[in-house]
């Protein structure tokens, strides 16, 4: 029996809050680069997409950050290369732990210039153990060290997150 936390109805409107906040905080910039760590974070960066195609002026582009998951900090891959000169970015990733991973992700689009970096999880955790402050967060949870969060993506839906 799974413990959720969210649903996939809260997931969506709380999906479509953050959209909000990513408009109004970036209204007068003419592009944001998402960029979805992989798996979960992808899905959710493509989603905000979709909901901002209708609010923000601008151009939405999604790109794919792996972080290798074994070899910390081991190679960090970028579904493609482009200079990130005067880009705004926003970092998306599931859930925010330690502040590890999207510390890590954030290492490529630093050997350019952005305009500003943002991040964004859908859920955050208050066990932060690396200087990485969650710009945009879905759903803030306290819980114990020994409590996980999953995220449920099936099909490329958000499905639900449950504690376990």
């Amino acid at each position: 029996m799974k413990n959720y936390i969210l649903t996939k109805d809260k997931i969506g409107k709380i999906l479509k809050r953050l959209a909000f906040e990513i408009a109004e905080r970036n209204s007068e910039e003419k592009q944001i680069l998402l960029a979805g760590i992989r798996e979960n974070g992808l899905v959710i960066a493509q989603k905000l997409q979709m909901l901002l195609t209708d609010i923000f002026q601008g151009q939405i582009t999604v790109m794919d950050v792996l972080v290798d998951d074994k070899r910390r900090p081991g190679k960090i891959t970028l579904s493609s290369t482009q200079n990130f000169d005067d880009c705004v970015v926003v970092v998306v990733d599931d859930v925010a732990n330690s502040g590890k991973t999207m510390l890590y992700a954030l290492k490529p689009f630093l050997q350019d210039q952005p305009k500003s970096i943002q991040t964004l999880a859908l859920v955050d955790r208050t066990h932060k153990t690396f200087p990485v402050h969650t710009d945009y967060v879905g759903y803030a949870v306290a819980t114990t060290l020994e409590e996980h969060i999953f995220v449920e993506v099936e099909n490329d839906e958000i499905s639900g997150a449950w504690l376990e």
